[in-house]
């Protein structure tokens, strides 16, 4: 494997430093608030240095709501050639610990406060996070289609199914009640029966495919088990 040259990985971490700062000022003060000089601040770095990484707001919002998508489906970009049911497991549960932490919560909720004044707001909101995530989603399944794992007629909304039967219930309540997150064995429960379910109507072997989910959950106990922390 070749090295990375030592300015250019100074690049990447700068970098990462800054969509880490971007994604606290963001989560902190809502989409409107937010500005590239409390950026630059969080970061520890100056105004300038920070244009040169992104030319403005709009950009360094893109940047941040496209890395935490990447984080999300990293599994469908790089399969883990243990076969669909462990991919599906494996996303849900990284969206899970994506969309359930307290600064992507906090994020979501101050747009949603912002959208009425700001509509714009919404749709770049939308755009860079949900309306990506989806296209990956959908990619992956259409690959699954083709290998004739999956059966569906409408990828987007075999898609939709996919997100919203693992996941829509908790977050729904995690975003409206700040005071009561899901524990690990909450969203095992939920993981394991949207996918269940999921599986069931789009599985060209449902029976194979849930008995395989039903194995991969019994022998994952750290996933399902609440820190006592």
């Amino acid at each position: 494997m070749t090295a990375i040259p030592k300015r250019q990985q100074n690049r990447i971490e700068r970098e990462k430093r800054i969509l880490r700062a971007a994604l606290k000022v963001f989560s902190e003060t809502g989409y409107s608030g937010a500005n590239m000089d409390s950026v630059a601040f969080e970061a520890g770095l100056s105004k300038p240095t920070l244009y040169q990484y992104f030319e403005s707001k709009e950009a360094l919002f893109s940047a941040m709501m496209l890395d935490e998508r990447d984080r999300m489906i990293d599994v469908f970009q790089h399969p883990s050639h243990e076969g669909v049911v462990r991919d599906l497991l494996s996303f849900a549960w990284d969206y899970a610990d994506t969309v359930l932490r307290p600064d992507m919560l906090s994020l979501a909720r101050l747009i949603i406060g912002e959208v009425q004044r700001f509509p714009e707001i919404g749709r770049a909101y939308q755009e860079v996070g949900p309306d990506r995530l989806l296209s990956g989603i959908m990619t992956y399944l259409d690959g699954q289609r083709r290998h004739s794992r999956l059966e569906f007629e409408d990828t987007e909304l075999a898609a939709e199914d996919l997100w919203g039967l693992i996941l829509s219930a908790p977050r729904t309540k995690a975003l409206y009640m700040p005071d009561r997150q899901p524990t690990r064995a909450e969203l095992a429960r939920y993981i394991h029966n949207g996918l269940r379910v999921f599986l069931k109507a789009y599985s060209t072997q449902p029976a194979n495919d849930v008995a395989e989910l039903d194995r991969l959950m019994d022998t994952q106990p750290s996933r399902q088990v609440e820190d006592d922390d």
